[in-house]
């Protein structure tokens, strides 16, 4: 019996790093892992780069906003590392994640906008155009904190996850969720107990959980019942999970 649910790689892999990055992602395949997450800002001429903050100055050597920004300007940028410093990295579009990703592994691909409904529903518009013409476009899953962003991907016959940071009445999304065709949710581990979990699949939904990196945590959250964690480095926590399953030397 597995000892964790399917483990993805948060960022394509935070640990390695930098966020999103080819660096990240080949480190990531080096080791077992089950699928990749990772965010999508729309530019400004509609391509779709993975950064984690549309604000380009949090991410890259760039200053300004993803969506005023022509790509051929911003994949010259360098990616930041975690504590802000340049690194030899430029950004990657999704088509070269989903061309270069092993076609087993289910993608992730969350949809960033700041405050601006419009794009977010831009973004998950020109998400979901891309994927249609893939012949793995069953394996991508769209993701968003934006409610609008996750119906309009589930108008267009998208699998679609909704990310939640707050204890809603999971009843009520769950509700919410049938009625907009959204077949799952990404709950921070933090809010999860079983009756949480118990409702929401319940009601018919897929539930995940976001980050965690702590064994004990992920242990934790696997006995709760989620389908899948999403984790900055996947592999170290499945090992430290089957070690600590490992019944103790005599």
């Amino acid at each position: 019996m597995a000892v964790l649910p399917p483990l993805y790689a948060h960022r394509l892999g935070r640990v390695p790093g930098p966020d999103s990055s080819r660096a990240a992602l080949a480190a990531t395949l080096d080791g077992p892992v089950d699928g990749l997450e990772t965010d999508v800002c729309l530019t400004a001429d509609g391509r779709l780069a993975l950064l984690h903050d549309p604000w380009l100055a949090r991410g890259t050597t760039l200053r300004g906003w993803a969506n005023q920004t022509q790509w051929s300007d911003l994949r010259a940028a360098r990616l930041r590392d975690a504590h802000g410093v340049p690194t030899p990295e430029t950004p990657m579009l999704l088509e070269e994640l989903l061309d270069g990703a092993p076609r087993h592994l289910v993608v992730q691909v969350e949809v960033k906008a700041y405050g601006d409904a419009a794009l977010a529903v831009q973004t998950a518009e020109a998400v979901c155009r891309l994927v249609a013409r893939r012949p793995d476009r069953d394996r991508v899953e769209v993701l968003s904190f934006h409610a609008v962003a996750a119906i309009t991907a589930a108008r267009r016959r998208a699998r679609v996850r909704l990310v939640v940071w707050a204890d809603f009445a999971p009843g009520a999304l769950a509700a919410w969720a049938r009625r907009n065709d959204v077949a799952g949710v990404c709950v921070e581990h933090f809010l999860l107990d079983r009756r949480h979990v118990d409702v929401l699949r319940n009601g018919g939904l897929s539930v995940t959980t976001g980050t965690i990196d702590d064994v004990e945590l992920a242990l934790r959250a696997a006995a709760l019942g989620v389908e899948a964690i999403t984790s900055d480095a996947p592999a170290a926590l499945l090992e430290a999970a089957t070690a600590a399953a490992m019944p103790a030397a005599a």
